[in-house]
Parts: structure tokens; sequence; C-alpha cells
């Protein structure tokens, strides 16, 4: 009997050894239910050769050749993936809409002998769920938002903050971002769909009574739009404030933008980005210090002429709300460990004070 979701909290609990998505790749790839693997039954070839068919030559044929894929595709999964599973083996099975594609494998499943189920309505009820969660609903408990200028090392702070006991989402972690012009990580980012199932995921297991802290962003990381849920309590959220001098920021960029340093091309390319916004000679001069291996002054210049007025441009329009600030001399590790109980103490003590 197909499985009925009520809410992103019920996946846990359901008695089944494995999630098995047997959509094409591609939908998998886009997104799918945490901790799924893919067998799927159609390739992504594959199902556009069928839907093909249907439209344009029989529907009875591209369900005759669908069948057949099927059982192939099932049969290589059975062979493979599935050869050592026990007699005992429990998995929960889903399509994109819970239709042909999972209740055929299903079917297959069975006849082996074991207790394989469906999810009622596929991914689509999944999808309807995170989607319920993270634009129809209030977010479910207070948010403390972490907030500074470039280099105030923020990133580096959360998981510090959550050794503290606090609840912490990296929202740039989720989005695979560092969240400015800059901030572009290995492997890409998310789609959309992948990014907030993650999120709407991470939303189900927090506790209301706690507060949340999340850096400070735009309503965008990348290409990744922040949902509304949470922006609108990002929007009204007290403000945790870290303070560091210029020398100190430049000092944590060249260490925690290794990467882009490394890579002089994109570098070059990123800053030429910059140079409809800024004077000619400020951008090359950049170059120049791109060229001299100077990246600590580079990052003194970018956040004192680019990121910094930005950033207080922005951060007026949350003047009205309460805030407490901490001041660092440095961003080493030791300093911000150091920092983390009296961060912690604040975040507490915003949240209350609301």
């Amino acid at each position: 009997m197909p499985v009925t979701l009520h809410s992103l909290s019920d996946l846990p609990r359901l008695p089944f050894d494995e999630v098995i998505d047997v959509r094409t790749p591609a939908e998998f790839a886009e997104d799918r239910i945490p901790g799924a693997i893919n067998l799927p039954v159609l390739s992504n070839e594959e199902r556009a050769r069928v839907g093909t068919i249907y439209t344009q030559q029989s529907p009875f044929l591209a369900r005759k050749l669908g069948a057949a894929l099927v059982a192939r595709n099932a049969a290589r999964h059975l062979e493979t993936t599935l050869a050592d599973k026990p007699g005992g083996y429990r998995p929960l099975v889903y399509c994109w809409r819970g239709g042909q594609r999972s209740g055929s494998f299903t079917l297959i499943l069975r006849q082996v002998g074991w207790q394989a189920d469906t999810i009622e309505g596929g991914y689509r009820s999944f999808r309807r769920l995170v989607q319920a969660d993270l634009y129809e609903k209030p977010w479910p408990c207070p948010v403390v938002v972490l907030d500074g200028n470039t280099g105030t090392a923020k990133t580096e702070l959360l998981p510090l903050l959550a050794a503290e006991g606090l609840q912490v989402i990296d929202l740039e972690g989720l989005a695979n971002h560092r969240g400015s012009l800059f901030g572009a990580m290995t492997a890409g980012q998310p789609a959309q769909k992948g990014f907030e199932t993650a999120l709407a995921m991470a939303a189900a297991g927090l506790d209301p009574s706690r507060p949340l802290v999340v850096e400070g962003e735009s309503s965008r990381i990348g290409q990744i739009n922040i949902p509304a849920g949470l922006w609108a309590a990002m929007k009204t959220a007290p403000r945790l404030v870290v303070q560091a001098p210029l020398a100190a920021r430049a000092a944590y960029l060249t260490r925690a933008y290794g990467d882009m340093i490394e890579d002089r091309a994109r570098l070059d390319a990123t800053l030429r980005l910059l140079a409809p916004l800024h004077p000619r000679e400020r951008v090359e001069g950049w170059l120049a210090l791109v060229a001299q291996g100077a990246f600590a002054q580079l990052a003194a210049s970018l956040m004192a002429t680019h990121y910094d007025p930005r950033y207080e441009k922005q951060r007026g329009r949350f003047d009205d709300l309460p805030s407490y600030t901490v001041a660092l001399e440095t961003l080493d590790p030791a300093a911000l460990a150091a920092a983390a109980p009296e961060l912690a103490r604040a975040a507490h003590m915003l949240s209350a004070g609301r």
C-alpha cells in the first residue's frame, strides 16, 4: 500500500531499509528525497524517446516500449546494486508522481519477495511539503543573524556557535557558494530545488523554542534564492555583529579564499567583472596587485572601496533592529574560538529580548 507523507519529519521514521528513486539521472541530479539512491528504470535518453513516441505516434506504442526498457533496466539493477540484498529487504520506491515507473519497479521487487512500497504521489508529493514549509508557513523558530562586513569570518564562526549549543544553518554551505562575486566553489551550486530540500530538511529538525543563527546574506546566494519564509524572518531578526580591523579581515580573506588566489586567471577574470562599477585605474591597480602577489593588499582595497560601502548601505535597512557587537582584533582560529562563548551568550540574549 503506498505510503503517504504528511510532513518532512515523517521521513526518518519510515520503516524502510532504503529509499530508491527510479527517475532519470537528470531528474535525480536536480533534486531528490534525502538519502535516496538512484536506480533509474529509464535513462534520460530513453525517457525522451518514450515521450516522443507517446505524443507523435501512439500511447500504446510508447507504453510497450517503456515496459520493455523498464524490465531491461530493472534486471540490470537486480543483477548489480540489489544483488546482495537479503530476503527481508524493505525498499521504498518513488518516481515523479507515483505512477508507472515506480509501480512497475515495485511490482518486480515484490515478485522477488521483498516488501517494497511506493510513495503516494511520488516526488511531487515530497516537493509540495518542501514548498509548503518554505513558502507558505512562518519560519519555525526565532532567528538571529550573524552580521558583519566582508572578511569577518562569519562562516567560520558558525560551527563554533554550534559547538556552544546554538542551532545553526550554514546557508552558504547549502548553496555551495560564499555569497560574493568571488564566492564560486568547486562543483558549482545545486539546483534551486536541491537547495530548498536541504534547507527544508534542516528546518524540520529545529527546536522551535531555541534560536537559530544564520549568516547575514542578501536574498540571493550566487544563483540561489533564499525562500520567502526564512528571508522574512531574517529581515526582522536581531543582529549579532562582528567587527574587526581592515588588516585582520584582509589576512582572513587571503586564508579563506586560497582556491581563488591559486587560480590567477580566474581571479583576473572576476576582477574585470567589477569594471563597470569602478574607475579603470582602480581595476588596473587590482590586476597589478594580483601580478605582484600582494593578495592581502588586494583584499583590503576591495573591501575598502567595493564591499564595505555596499554593506553599509544595505545594513542601514536594519538599523532599528536589536543588535550586539563583538569587536575582535584578530581573526585567527584561536581568536575565533575564544570569541564563540560571548557570541553564543549574546545570541541567546538577543533572542530572549525579542
